[in-house]
């Protein structure tokens, strides 16, 4: 994709997540104006960085290591983005993509259809290998922690 497609797809997301966070959780406008527009911006960063950068890896490594720089204690504007990013109710931005996704797979049913009953056995392992897999490291973690 281009950067005026990313960009156009950003401003959608943003809009899309300040209007969940309004209507789902009671959150003004502007207290959540400024913490979409900055996960927006080290989205789009992460964008630009990964079409610098010859490395093929996948676009949320770029988006998650950037993130924790500029949120890290030891970034100058940390405190300010953790702040900012808090007044967003993180289940607003999963009603959006639980939408988008909803509608991804309503536009290709016939293709979707075609992956037969497998898919489901198949979809019904990777989540629970997922959800086992974080239980494990959940424990490890609070054992370690104590």
């Amino acid at each position: 994709m281009k950067l005026k497609e990313w960009a156009f797809l950003f401003g959608f997301i943003a809009i899309g997540i300040i209007t969940t966070n309004l209507i789902g959780y009671n959150t003004p406008i502007t207290d959540s104006l400024m913490g979409v527009l900055i996960l927006c911006s080290i989205a789009f960063i992460a964008v630009c960085v990964s079409k610098i950068i010859p490395l093929r890896l996948p676009m949320i490594i770029y988006c998650s290591i950037l993130g924790l720089l500029i949120a890290s204690p030891v970034s100058p504007i940390g405190d300010f983005v953790s702040d900012a990013a808090g007044n967003i109710d993180f289940k607003a931005p999963l009603t959006m993509v639980g939408a988008l996704a909803g509608i991804a797979i309503g536009a290709s049913v016939r293709e979707f259809t075609k992956l037969s009953w497998r898919i489901v056995v198949v979809a019904l392992v990777v989540m629970a290998s997922t959800f086992i897999g974080s239980v494990i490291i959940a424990q490890i973690v609070l054992n370690i922690t104590n």
